[in-house]
């Protein structure tokens, strides 16, 4: 049962050339940074990712679109980053854009082994296009499938060696939801204790979804746009 591995690099090692992966965070926030520098270190590509966004132009997951290792990205967002902005716009990757929700929505769907499931969101727009729909109650819907992945990267705040997991705050985001959609789920965290050490009515993510786990190291923690209130 215990799933630890030595390192990132090791943890990534089987990801293969167009591997489908989903990655957990929300900008920058909640990045397995780890995870993602061991992929750019492994140079894998031909990727299709599954993620919020695309992180920043240099920080993220946008190190990876830089060193063009990802051939499609489905995403809600694209923002921050101009270098997927370029790419996107001169046809070099492919991009499927979803609304915040029907994301999430999408990705839950995968893991619960639901078939598809109808939302107003998106009736009326590119979002509808080649989509089947259907009039429930005078209101039109469209039908929209889940989301699977052939792997699933995510970053906690606290696990186990079991690979029991706990978030901290906004850091929680799509992660979970990930970890149940993917074949292999591959978990960084800050803080790794021993089994029995973690509360189980505080575990957002049983161990039974999560086949790797590893003590991060070195977390940068970005700040994508830092606000702050001017001195008096």
């Amino acid at each position: 049962m215990n799933k630890l591995v030595e390192s990132a690099d090791a943890a990534v090692a089987d990801i293969p050339d167009g591997a489908t992966i989903m990655v957990g965070g929300f900008g920058l926030s909640g990045n397995p940074e780890n995870l993602i520098r061991a992929l750019h270190r492994k140079g894998v590509k031909d990727l299709h990712l599954i993620s919020n966004n695309c992180g920043t132009t240099d920080l993220g997951l946008g190190i990876l679109l830089k060193a063009r290792q990802i051939r499609k990205i489905t995403a809600s967002y694209v923002g921050e980053n101009k270098e997927f902005e370029r790419q996107y716009l001169s046809g070099e990757v492919e991009v499927e854009l979803v609304p915040q929700g029907t994301l999430a929505e999408r990705i839950r769907a995968g893991g619960a082994g639901i078939g598809g499931f109808y939302t107003a969101t998106g009736v009326g727009t590119q979002v509808a296009e080649g989509k089947e729909t259907r009039t429930i109650a005078g209101r039109e819907y469209l039908l929209e499938l889940p989301l699977k992945a052939d792997f699933a990267l995510v970053h906690a705040f606290k696990g186990d060696h079991w690979g029991n997991l706990v978030w901290r705050k906004t850091a929680r985001q799509f992660a979970p939801q990930m970890a149940t959609a993917a074949k292999v789920t591959i978990a960084e965290v800050e803080h790794l204790v021993p089994v029995g050490e973690l509360d189980p009515d505080q575990v957002h993510l049983p161990s039974i979804y999560v086949k790797r786990i590893l003590k991060g190291e070195k977390y940068e923690k970005w700040i994508e746009r830092r606000t702050v209130r001017p001195r008096s």
